[in-house]
């Protein structure tokens, strides 16, 4: 069994469980997918985190176990949101406030953007960025 974090078309975010990642395609083109909130059909992937957690008993995760999942999530994070560089924090506030269209968004902010970004209540998160080579 596979879970995927899904959006609407209207940015509601739900998570669902499936056989596998073929099942997940299958019943998103049929159309047999809905959000709970809203019933929207036209769902997608959100963006999300891979899981690195281990059970009790397991052996610790290693270095290269981590960097591989952070590599993963860069991944993730390119191919699933839009970047916008420098223009993030003013990005995320046009997002937040309802003057641009809600997406997943990524780029640079300062540590005084993302202190201004927090006490607005603006929702984002910081991630170690990985290259994802070794070169």
């Amino acid at each position: 069994m596979i879970r995927f974090s899904l959006r609407c078309a209207l940015g509601h975010e739900f998570e669902a469980w499936f056989r596998n990642g073929e099942g997940y395609e299958a019943q998103q083109k049929a159309g047999e997918i809905a959000c709970p909130e809203c019933g929207d059909a036209h769902v997608e992937k959100a963006l999300m985190a891979p899981s690195i957690g281990r059970s009790r008993g397991s052996a610790p995760i290693s270095p290269a176990q981590l960097r591989s999942a952070l590599v993963e999530l860069r991944h993730q994070v390119e191919n699933h949101c839009d970047y916008v560089g420098p223009q993030f924090a003013e990005e995320a506030r046009r997002i937040h406030y309802g003057e641009s269209d809600p997406r997943g968004i990524y780029g640079e902010a300062s540590a005084e953007e993302s202190r201004e970004l927090a006490e607005e209540g603006i929702k984002f998160g910081r991630i170690p960025w990985v290259q994802t080579s070794d070169a």
